[in-house]
């Protein structure tokens, strides 16, 4: 199943920065210095591609196409150079596909399919002032397009996949509400592109913006004197089994509370080993570390063995504080992960580079918190930057781990 999420093979830059800059961060209370002045974005607006007959193969006729016009654009990292001068890296996508009614010209063989399709982009952003809240900006850079198409019920293909680099321009218009917050107007366009049979790509949008500010000294104060616990590094192994079935994984993906990412194929059982490294962290609840891990995994069909290698953020919410014990919540997304091999149980991954996603619950324990345990589902996938993506579903682990 492709993940309905966000364009990840960007990340691994601001990852490998952030990591760089964690053995240099001595305070874990104050911002670390490549966030300092970063920002992320939130649009929701109209895309309009016209997909028609012209993106079908010869020999199939087009009945009708229904085109959604909802999508959403997400800024995942974001830096402010100075005021007249920003870039950033994005991910685009429709909130639903597009569905073709078609024929292969011998009547009453209609067929319904879908094309899924999404928009990195790595741009910058100049920025002209108008006034202490309005500022008028324009957007340049690079795209990378990507389109999963379709076969007919034979196997051949209608509407081909396509991947490749192109123009992403645009332009609008910010209010300042604070120096953190802003609010924005905007449009991005991409061209056609006749030999890939794809449609020009144009978007209008409105969202917001954060920028990450570095603390005072009267907060950096208050977090000194708050005597909570956030260990500085660890190591945790952790053994994956589905002997409980998928069940967890169904009711954070399938069920009331969809949350989180399937995946087309299964792993049996697996086991891992994780370094994590904490480079800030709030008074008394917020924490982000950057991790890396070394996985091997069973299949659950086929019993084939792969191994993965993954670098990674971990965003931590330490939500319950007692004696005793802290519990806390983790999510973890888009770490750039090397697997090593590209089809599991007869199904294409895609590539072998992807990304590992995770979430769950854990707990601290011990007087100085040296200990931990954790319950997880894990999930890869490549994020649709390469048109086969059946994504990987990793049953619920247990994860020990200790702190130094």
């Amino acid at each position: 199943m492709n993940k309905p999420g966000i364009s990840k093979f960007t990340l691994l830059l601001c990852l490998l920065i952030i990591s760089g800059a964690a053995s240099a961060q001595d305070d874990r209370s104050q911002i670390p210095p490549v966030l300092k002045n970063s920002y992320f974005e939130v649009n929701v607006g109209y895309i309009n591609y016209p997909f028609g007959a012209g993106s079908l193969e010869s020999g199939y006729t087009l009945e009708s196409v229904t085109i959604p016009h909802t999508a959403v654009r997400i800024v995942l990292f974001g830096h402010e150079f100075n005021k007249y001068l920003s870039a950033q890296i994005s991910y685009m996508r429709p909130v639903l596909w597009v569905e073709y009614y078609f024929n292969n010209g011998t009547p009453g063989t209609t067929e319904k399919r879908s094309v899924w399709m999404n928009v990195g982009g790595i741009t910058v952003e100049p920025q002209l002032p108008l006034s202490s809240h309005f500022s008028l900006f324009g957007e340049f850079g690079l795209a990378w397009i990507t389109r999963h198409g379709f076969t007919d019920q034979a196997g051949n293909p209608v509407v081909k996949n396509a991947n490749y680099a192109s123009i992403l321009a645009g332009g609008g218009l910010k209010y300042t509400i604070t120096r953190k917050w802003k609010l924005l107007l905007s449009m991005t366009y991409s061209p056609e592109n006749k030999t890939e049979k794809q449609p020009h790509t144009s978007y209008y949008s409105g969202g917001f913006q954060y920028t990450i500010l570095p603390l005072n000294d009267e907060k950096l104060k208050k977090k000194a004197s708050s005597g909570y616990i956030f260990p500085k590094q660890m190591i945790l192994i952790g053994y994956a089994s589905n002997f409980m079935g998928y069940g967890v994984n169904d009711f954070f993906t399938k069920g009331k509370i969809p949350v989180f990412w399937a995946g087309d194929t299964y792993v049996k059982n697996g086991i891992s080993i994780n370094y994590l490294r904490n480079i800030y962290h709030g008074t008394k609840v917020f924490s982000l570390d950057w991790g890396a891990a070394v996985s091997f995994w069973n299949s659950d069909k086929e019993g084939q063995k792969f191994f993965t290698l993954s670098l990674f953020p971990l965003f931590r919410w330490t939500f319950l504080h007692t004696k005793p014990l802290d519990m806390y919540f983790l999510y973890s997304l888009a770490g750039p992960t090397y697997i090593s091999t590209t089809t599991l149980d007869g199904l294409d991954l895609g590539k072998h580079f992807t990304f590992q996603d995770y979430m769950g619950t854990g707990w601290y324990f011990g007087d100085q918190r040296r200990f931990s345990a954790e319950l997880r589902i894990s999930h890869y996938s490549n994020g649709n930057i390469f048109a086969a993506n059946s994504a990987v579903t990793i049953p619920l682990s247990l994860n020990l781990g200790f702190a130094f």
